[in-house]
């Protein structure tokens, strides 16, 4: 771990629903020594029934990623390790839930509601000191998606990922509260390319040292 470290706390990694987060999070928390932080969908009590009746169940499950998330970076900020966060809670409040309520999903009462919790909860925590943003075609979001072969994934809909990922594209080209690093995943398989992950450390390091 770089000397730089002791003034960098939080890492985060965006991206659409398959886009490598995970993936690319634990690479990065095995090379810097970083301590990952997964995004809650394996305890989840709502993600299955969201998938099952989401307008049942939307306001529900953005509830419980907020609140996760929230706590994620109270944790993270109080505690003495550098961490680094798959998704973070500005993709719940620009993202999703706004795409719930334009798809009829989620009520304008919820919405407002929501929103205006999410508004207190930013307010008292910082963002992060880097953001790495994964940008992924639709063909290579549903590519990522039937390799893992998550049940509960099995019913999300092109139209649905067409929505988000142009929901990503706007708020990332507003994203102005910190460092950002944008990767086309279409054009770089960090996975199983050496040189491809390589180039991201050096970019990373760059954005985070000032490095090269």
């Amino acid at each position: 771990m770089k000397d730089s470290d002791s003034k960098i706390k939080h890492i985060a990694v965006s991206g659409n629903i398959g886009a490598g987060k995970t993936t690319l999070s634990e690479m990065l928390g095995a090379h810097y020594g970083w301590e990952v932080h997964y995004e809650d969908t394996n305890t989840n009590p709502y993600l299955s029934d969201f998938y099952e009746d989401m307008h049942r169940w939307s306001f529900n499950l953005q509830i419980y990623f907020l609140n996760s998330r929230y706590k994620q970076i109270l944790d993270i900020r109080n505690g003495d390790k550098v961490v680094i966060q798959d998704r973070t809670i500005y993709e719940d409040a620009s993202i999703f839930a706004p795409n719930l309520h334009e798809m009829g999903l989620m009520s304008k009462r919820d919405m407002e509601n929501y929103w205006t919790l999410f508004e207190l909860m930013t307010s008292q925590v910082e963002p992060p000191d880097l953001l790495i943003f994964l940008k992924a075609s639709i063909p290579k979001l549903v590519e990522h998606i039937q390799k893992r072969g998550r049940e509960y994934e099995g019913s999300i809909s092109l139209d649905y990922l067409k929505r988000l990922n142009e929901k990503y594209e706007n708020w990332i080209a507003g994203y102005d509260i910190g460092k950002l690093l944008i990767i086309d995943a279409d054009q770089t398989d960090f996975k199983s390319n050496k040189e491809d992950f390589g180039n991201i450390l050096e970019k990373i390091d760059s954005k985070l040292f000032g490095l090269f």
